[in-house]
């Protein structure tokens, strides 16, 4: 399986039957052959369903878990998933034991001379050593399940819940709406499956049972016994000297079927070897544990003295417990030398991949066809060497329970990542290797047909016939016609088998035979080449050391220049995906994976591709901040911090891990474009400092960054529409308004800078937003004006003004000639100091002040209406400047149907009508929205129950007094070094006083106090007063100073008032001063009037 979306497959499929393949005349031959081979094929057929279905599914049991552990009832409902794998594995079990029970039958049938036993063939020399491998890779399976079984302690105390919950509801199964009748059946087979399965009986379960039968009574077969021992010790004899060579390629996992063979042996007849045990002792020291699967280690010493405790008794107790210091010993050993191993693999694989690279274009398969199977031959043995040493040190520590330092897994890293190089390499070159594979089986082919033929000559020569030399000959003549066709496996099989007959008699001589065989070993391993392979460089095991991972990226982020190597170890990640697939505890497969995705990317994410952006950030900004002379930077020297060029990790292509791909370019990429417009954003005024960094990726790094243009907005946003909108209140105590120049600047501020807010900033929001947020705008400035107003209304109910302000228009009316027609200046003095004697706030502000605040709320909050529909009226000038002609638009929805385009074009088409229309009328006509604030409040003004604000005007001469001191006040602040309440404009009073004056109509009687001239006499008598003075004779030095002082500051309050008369009569205009309510009312008349005239005159006659 590979998780590759278009793979070439090499593997030779047969599509005849055993029976079709062998046939030749000797029928007794054909039937020994056919039985033997169908035996050899089940036993593949069940190793295959053991490492697909069950090793996988019980390895990665309770694996998942969430941090916290699993939830009370989790843990029993998945052993209650796995129920029926138990029960697929015991039927499974059952049939390997039937199926070594039958072989052992046969092969004792073959070898029987027990008297009046029938005898079926001569085999007379004849070793059927295939048949003998292929059983002990059956036991080997049955082995590696006991261990597999017997290294998962969550297995079984899951199991052991289990069973606890199921006699909690045997006790009262009603409850649990259970039978009785059906539970008990259900309890027997949990105890039959734990005791099959659970217990470490699967192998002894095998071997222990009965083998002798009335047909066939195999203990006491000497002849059986002893062709079993001499193909254990022939298959020991092959296995052994390779074991922990440099050139072993499947002889471990060969030495665990012969140790199971070697048990088999004993326990059928009860005999010993000692000196094959002695062999199977020894070689401990070669190799201290052998990997089964996943982190599973095998130790054949302690499995040979379970197995047969009686042998102890040969051992000398000195040779007993020597085998565990020799493991420690053999480990630290291979760890300490494992640095130098890693060199000379890699200068080894290195330079087989660059043979690999060359070999393989330079010349044409038919010329160098033995150059490329031994090329090939290595590399896969390469792998092979590589496999065992990684698998044996990793398990081997975490089974011994020894740390390794972070040299030796840096090291062991690098030989995962070796191991995947060499799968990559068969894998860039597979087109290749496909080609001339074939041509390598067919050569290996040639070579032994002539073998063969030289073979049947020699029996041929031999004119004396018998049975034995027929069955010799017929042999040949089936392996001849078998490997004349494709090399499958069961070609092979009956390939080999044949051979075990034909060898006999002498048909070849020694070298030869040695030829024959050692071409056989190659042509099987070029038709298993990718299986082989697969077997060799798979990584799955790694699951178990993820742990080391981090330290490995680490690593790897500290030593960029092989950054490339990264695309390995995530490929030996992705092998861990396939038994994976095996589980069956979860309801969800996808649930292992995904936990298994999110931890690597975490590390990965954590280790590389944050430190990663992090360091590429910092390196641009301290590169662009580097001509900054007030900036303190820390040390840069090279050659004292050192030199990392991180170009490395962004020129790896992306890495596939499962069904998506890591491109850390793009990410470094999307990294920066997000902090560039998230930090300009935040700091507008940064974008250039952003920009330049931009600029340096690009040219530094490669990076092709995005340009960080805020959507629908500019760098003048300024406030949002909304944000004012929601907070008016605030808006309008913490900004000044500026009549002519239509801003509103902020009173005062923390930083060195003052907000400012113009038409552009509102225009650009309401783009942003859309113009309907202007008559929103407008409804909550009109709840706002509702509470000032409640206010305003309370001050001027009280009874100290009240009474203040009747009395001076009384005196005004009454001395009104003796003043000349205007408001005394005295009596406005005088109100505007002697409020103050009502009290003060702890800002020191009279209550005068703080109705000279509100006024001016009051004003802002109508300037910002204003500001408003300029903002509006700017918004739709620029979306409208397309539209060549607006007093001729275009109707698109009509355009639309005449074309007969699709309903969706039409709909379209009336939108964009919409839209345009709704920008014309926007633009032609805008809102009057000060004609509606003073239409809503002006006739509430007005009623009688507010007559108290009628001498309103009255008390403007004192309040125009108290703002010119206050606004003198604050400009003179704008020159010194403490500006707290410096300001230079508040218009926002005048504003407010034309618009209260107006819901008053009080325009005449204010204009009626003729209070500005009143001011501009008092102040014009008092420097004429002080120039006389000055005239009238010489003055020392600093009297001459005080009466310039003198004048200078009466300047100032003239331009002052001046500034302040001005400012009046400019908002005034906003709000038709020159009409008062009843001229309003009779315009309004005599147009409706003229309305319904024209209206009459339009009617046809009857």
């Amino acid at each position: 399986m590979t998780l590759d979306p278009i793979a070439l497959q090499l593997l030779p499929y047969e599509q005849t039957s055993l029976m079709e393949l062998i046939k030749t005349d000797n029928k007794i031959l054909n039937k020994v052959i056919l039985a033997l081979a169908s035996l050899c094929k089940e036993m593949n057929s069940l190793k295959y369903e053991a490492e697909n279905t069950f090793y996988g599914a019980l390895l990665f049991y309770s694996e998942g878990e969430p941090e916290n552990g699993l939830e009370e009832g989790e843990a029993q409902v998945q052993m209650g998933r796995m129920i029926k794998l138990f029960q697929e594995l015991s039927c499974f079990v059952v049939r390997c034991n039937d199926v070594v029970k039958n072989v052992i039958h046969q092969m004792s049938s073959l070898h029987n001379n027990i008297r009046g036993a029938p005898r079926v063939i001569d085999i007379t020399d004849v070793h059927f050593q295939t048949v003998y491998e292929h059983l002990g890779d059956l036991l080997a399976v049955l082995i590696t399940l006991d261990e597999v079984i017997d290294c998962h302690p969550a297995l079984k105390d899951h199991w052991t819940l289990y069973k606890r919950m199921l006699k909690s509801v045997r006790h009262n199964p009603t409850k649990f709406n259970l039978d009785d009748d059906k539970l008990r059946p259900f309890e027997k087979l949990l105890m039959k499956l734990e005791g099959q399965l659970l217990d470490g009986m699967i192998f002894a379960n095998c071997i222990e049972q009965q083998f002798d039968s009335a047909q066939v009574y195999v203990s006491k077969n000497a002849l059986f016994a002893e062709e079993f021992a001499l193909n254990i010790k022939n298959s020991l004899a092959q296995v052994e000297p390779r074991i922990g060579e440099s050139m072993e390629v499947d002889q471990r996992s060969r030495y665990v079927g012969i140790c199971g063979l070697y048990v088999l042996h004993f326990q059928i007849f009860r005999v010993v070897d000692k000196k094959v045990f002695k062999q199977l002792w020894d070689v401990y020291k070669k190799v201290p544990a052998i990997h089964l699967a996943g982190n599973v280690m095998w130790y054949a010493n302690d499995f040979l003295l379970s197995r047969l405790p009686h042998m102890s008794k040969l051992l000398d107790r000195k040779a007993q417990l020597s085998v565990s210091a020799t493991r420690q010993q053999w480990l630290a050993q291979r760890t300490a030398s494992l640095t130098k191993d890693v060199q000379n693999l890699h200068v080894q694989v290195s330079a087989w991949m660059v043979k690999m690279e060359s070999n393989l274009s330079k010349t044409s398969v038919m010329e160098d066809i033995n150059g490329r199977c031994t090329l090939f031959i290595q590399g896969l043995k390469y792998a092979f060497n590589i496999s065992h040493l990684v698998k044996t040190l990793m398990n081997l520590h975490v089974a011994l329970s020894k740390p390794m330092t972070k040299t030796a897994v840096l090291s062991l890293c690098r030989l995962v990542e070796l191991l995947k190089a060499i799968e990559h390499t068969f894998h860039r070159r597979s087109m290749l290797i496909a080609e001339s594979l074939s041509h390598i089986k067919q050569q290996h082919s040639f070579q032994c047909l002539s073998s063969l033929t030289t073979a049947k000559k020699r029996i041929t020569s031999d004119k004396k016939y018998n049975e034995r030399r027929l069955d010799v000959l017929s042999a040949l003549m089936l392996t001849e016609d078998i490997l004349s066709g494709s090399g499958t496996k069961e070609r092979r099989l009956i390939a080999s088998l044949a051979l075990s007959v034909g060898i006999s008699m002498k048909a070849f001589k020694e070298d030869e035979l040695a030829s024959l065989f050692s071409v056989l070993k190659k042509m099987e391993m070029i038709c298993d080449f990718r299986e082989k392979l697969r077997l060799a460089c798979d990584c799955s095991f790694f699951y178990w050391h993820r742990v080391i991972f981090p330290i490995y990226v680490e690593d790897l982020y500290d030593n960029p220049v092989d950054a490339h190597r990264v695309h390995y170890m995530f490929g030996a990640l992705r092998d861990c995906v396939t038994p994976m697939t095996m589980t069956r505890h979860l309801s969800d497969v996808q649930i292992l994976l995904d936990a298994f995705e999110t931890e690597i990317s975490g590390h990965f994410k954590e280790h590389m591709l944050s430190a990663l952006c992090r360091d590429i950030e910092t390196d641009l900004r301290l590169q662009i901040h580097s001509s900054l002379k007030s900036l303190q930077l820390d040390d840069r020297n090279p050659f004292k911090i050192g030199m990392k060029d991180l170009t490395h990790f962004l020129h790896i292509k992306p890495i596939r891990f499962f069904d998506r791909w890591i491109d850390i370019k793009a990410y470094v990429e999307h990294y920066l474009d997000r902090t560039f417009y998230n930090l300009t954003t935040v700091a507008l005024h940064d974008w250039r400092t952003y920009d330049e960094m931009k600029n340096l990726a690009a040219q530094k790094y490669k990076l092709t960054l995005m340009e960080s243009h805020l959507p629908s907005q500019t760098l003048e946003q300024g406030l949002d529409v909304l944000e004012i909108m929601r907070n008016i209140h605030v808006f309008v105590s913490k900004f000044l308004y500026n009549l002519n120049n239509q801003i509103f600047v902020e009173r005062s501020s923390n930083n060195k800078h003052l907000n400012t807010i113009n038409i552009r900033h509102i225009a650009n929001s309401i783009r942003t937003h859309g113009t309907g947020i202007m008559n929103t705008t407008v409804n909550f400035t009109y709840q706002f004006l509702r509470k000032k107003f409640f206010i305003f209304s309370q001050f001027m109910y009280d009874e100290h003004i009240k009474s203040r302000l009747i009395k001076d228009w009384k005196y005004f009316r009454e001395n009104h000639l003796q003043t000349d027609q205007k408001y005394p200046f005295e009596r406005a003095d005088k109100f505007n100091k002697g409020i103050r004697k009502l009290g003060l706030t702890p800002d020191g502000l009279s209550y005068l002040d703080q109705f000279r605040l509100l006024i001016s709320q009051i004003g802002n909050a109508m300037g910002y209406i204003r500001m408003i529909r300029s903002g509006g009226l700017h918004c739709c000038s620029n979306a409208i400047r397309f539209i060549p002609d607006l007093e001729d638009i275009v109707q698109f929805k009509e355009l639309s149907e005449e074309e007969a385009l699709l309903a969706d074009c039409i709909r379209a088409g009336e939108n964009l009508d919409d839209v345009i229309g709704n920008l014309s009328r926007n633009f032609a006509e805008g809102t009057e929205y000060f004609k509606m604030l003073v239409e809503v409040f002006s006739p509430e003004f007005r009623k009688a129950q507010n007559m108290h604000l009628k001498n309103f005007f009255v008390i403007l001469p004192p309040m125009t007094l108290n703002f010119v001191e206050h606004s003198i006040s604050s400009k003179e602040k704008m020159n010194k070094k403490n500006k707290l309440g410096a300001a230079f404009t508040d218009d926002g009073f005048a504003m407010g006083v034309a618009y209260i004056l107006k819901l008053l109509d009080q325009y005449h009687q204010f204009d009626s106090l003729h209070w500005f001239q009143s001011v501009r006499e008092k102040y014009s008598k008092e420097k004429e007063a002080v120039r006389q003075q000055s005239a009238a004779g010489k003055l020392d030095e600093k009297l001459q100073q005080t009466m310039t002082l003198t004048i200078k500051r009466l300047d100032v309050q003239i331009q002052e008032f001046d500034l302040l008369f001005y400012s009046l009569s400019s908002a005034r205009i906003f709000f038709r001063a020159d009409k008062t309510a009843a001229e309003e009312k009779e315009e309004k008349k005599e147009k409706e009037g003229q309305q319904e005239g024209e209206t009459s005159t339009n009617i046809p006659a009857g």
